[in-house]
């Protein structure tokens, strides 16, 4: 009889370790899946959300997060304003959900809409913004063209819209300074 429970015993022990160590590789590979996520994998499913974040330079934003790219966001203020939030100069959001989309989820032609990208369509729309800068300096004015890594802004006075007669001169701006693109109201 000693035997029997001496067995049974041990069974019951390899059947514990076999159950944590099956649980302790589910958690590692899980840990793992999550290290594979990007901020973008992580925001997608929370399109449609009400967020709040804070850029670089000190600025916060609260409104419906309507789009995310591979290198921005789009994010509607309060009154429709949209803003044009640069990843790279987000410090923290609140409002998104649990839920991440899988690693490396965004298409094939979503992952090459970078920033840049998004900024020509800002040019072409020939908007009145305000840029809010990293440093926390802001250039207002028109966007006239987008290069590689830099953005060509025709500054002129606030609420006027961009004419020959008031442009005040051209602020050639790195891409990697924009924390915030904001329309003008």
């Amino acid at each position: 009889m000693r035997w029997h429970d001496l067995f049974a015993d041990l069974e019951a022990q390899a059947a514990a370790l076999a159950v944590a160590s099956r649980d302790a590789e589910v958690d590692e590979r899980i840990r793992f899946e999550y290290g594979r996520l990007a901020l973008v994998d992580r925001l997608r499913p929370s399109v449609g959300a009400q967020v709040s974040l804070r850029c670089l330079g000190g600025l916060s934003l609260i409104g419906e997060l309507g789009h995310v790219g591979s290198e921005w966001l789009l994010v509607t203020e309060a009154g429709g304003r949209e803003s044009l939030v640069a990843l790279g100069g987000l410090t923290w959001l609140t409002g998104v959900g649990w839920l991440s989309a899988g690693p490396d989820s965004l298409g094939a032609v979503e992952s090459r809409l970078g920033l840049t990208h998004a900024l020509r369509g800002v040019a072409r729309d020939r908007a009145v913004l305000r840029m809010h800068l990293r440093d926390g300096s802001v250039v207002e004015g028109t966007i006239d063209r987008v290069g590689s890594n830099f953005v060509e802004v025709a500054t002129h006075p606030t609420g006027e819209r961009r004419r020959r007669s008031v442009v005040r001169g051209v602020a050639v701006v790195a891409t990697d300074a924009i924390a915030v693109v904001r329309q003008q109201r």
